[in-house]
């Protein structure tokens, strides 16, 4: 799960850790009476999107030469334009694709004397099973371009769990940045507040880009991104609060509802398998044949017929999908199950495209009965192998 800059904030300050005072709004008039309780004159004003490049990033609506999601303003004025200017409005940026997002919240700092830009974050490396903290000289918008052409000004610094935070870590981390003095001091102090937020927090990620140094020799946080293991928000009410759906895929917000995992790809066979591995292999033999998968989606295994309908639903939903492949292995979950489920979404729905089933397992010849009195146009298949072939078919037939 993502969160929004200003919610990251909030949260590492209670970790005692520097941040740019600020005030989040979702209106004009919000923007500007949090800009008056800042000190000024300089004010930031920060397009709140799940989403980075926002500096860099351009709103469809405002044309090529208007300035993008994160401004400088010298006046409350200033910011009271700008905030009319942006939200609404659509910023699309690197990460954002074409589509971009609508920029439904700001978020209105104080200005920053920056005397020095860095990097620093904290990810999950799930190959060594340890936390992996980031860090470079060279922070900034450009990070990415720097992480391409000048890798080794990237350092790496590996962190055990089992051992936790060591003072050798923030000393290395200061040593990469190349900082001495007091700031080498207030950097492994921060180093070690991050390390304990992450871990707290049940973080993914963590990101401070940039972490600056200001002209006064202080280390502020002034732009993070924060993601969290959904797996662990049972233990953090309070994280899972700050869920913002309107920047989630409505799809799969709603599949989240029936605890179905689904993330939308950019194919036109739709999927819908239970297990994780068995979905990975039904997308790569779709792409083997030809074809390209429209999402992920595994619905577990002790679905029930709602759940199996909500499902195909979901996977029709997509305007791209021309065709969807079922794939079914039962154990805990049993084929006819499976196949009063499709039955149900089908008729629902009144199903327009091909539909192929493979249906192996506990109860296999009552799932395929089912299907076979459906009065459907289902197409069966006999393996893996089989149902892919006779999808990518079906598919170009159809077209």
């Amino acid at each position: 799960m993502n969160i929004h800059e200003y919610q990251a904030k909030e949260l590492l300050a209670k970790y005692g850790i520097a941040v740019p005072a600020g005030h989040a709004a979702l209106t004009v008039e919000e923007a500007v009476e949090g800009a008056k309780k800042l000190p000024g004159p300089l004010y930031v004003v920060k397009a709140q999107i799940h989403a980075g490049g926002r500096g860099k990033g351009k709103f469809r609506e405002l044309g090529a030469d208007a300035k993008g999601g994160v401004r400088l303003a010298k006046s409350i004025d200033d910011v009271k334009r700008d905030a009319e200017e942006m939200l609404g409005n659509t910023l699309v940026t690197v990460q954002t694709g074409d589509e971009g997002k609508q920029v439904n919240r700001l978020y209105v700092t104080d200005g920053v004397d920056i005397a020095k830009e860095y990097y620093l974050s904290m990810l999950v490396d799930r190959a060594s099973g340890q936390v992996a903290m980031i860090v470079s000289t060279e922070g900034g918008m450009d990070i990415e371009e720097v992480a391409h052409s000048t890798p080794e000004k990237i350092t790496t610094i590996t962190i055990d769990p089992a051992q936790g935070f060591m003072p050798h870590h923030g000393r290395a981390a200061a040593f990469a940045l190349k900082l001495t003095g007091d700031l080498n001091k207030q950097c492994q102090k921060l180093t070690k507040q991050l390390y304990t937020a992450f871990m707290d927090l049940d973080c993914e990620m963590l990101e401070i880009n940039p972490l600056v140094e200001t002209d006064d020799g202080q280390l502020i946080v002034l732009d993070t991104k924060m993601s969290f293991d959904g797996n662990a928000l049972f233990r953090h009410k309070d994280i899972e609060a700050l869920r913002d759906e309107t920047e989630e895929d409505p799809a799969e917000v709603e599949a989240s509802e029936y605890d179905l995992a689904y993330i939308k790809l950019d194919g036109n066979i739709g999927c819908m398998v239970n297990g994780a591995g068995l979905a990975m292999a039904t997308m790569d033999i779709i792409k083997l044949n030809g074809a390209f998968p429209a999402n992920f989606l595994d619905v577990g295994g002790g679905a029930t017929t709602e759940k199996v309908t909500a499902a195909f639903k979901i996977i029709l939903k997509d305007p791209a999908v021309e065709g969807i492949l079922v794939n079914i292995f039962g154990g805990i979950m049993k084929c006819d199950v499976i196949a009063n489920g499709i039955v149900q979404a089908a008729k629902d729905v009144n199903l327009s495209v091909p539909l192929v089933v493979r249906l192996e397992g506990t109860n296999v010849e009552a799932g395929k009965e089912i299907l076979e009195n459906s009065g459907l146009p289902i197409v069966s298949a006999d393996d893996l192998g089989d149902a892919a072939r006779k999808i990518v078919a079906e598919v170009k037939k159809a077209a």
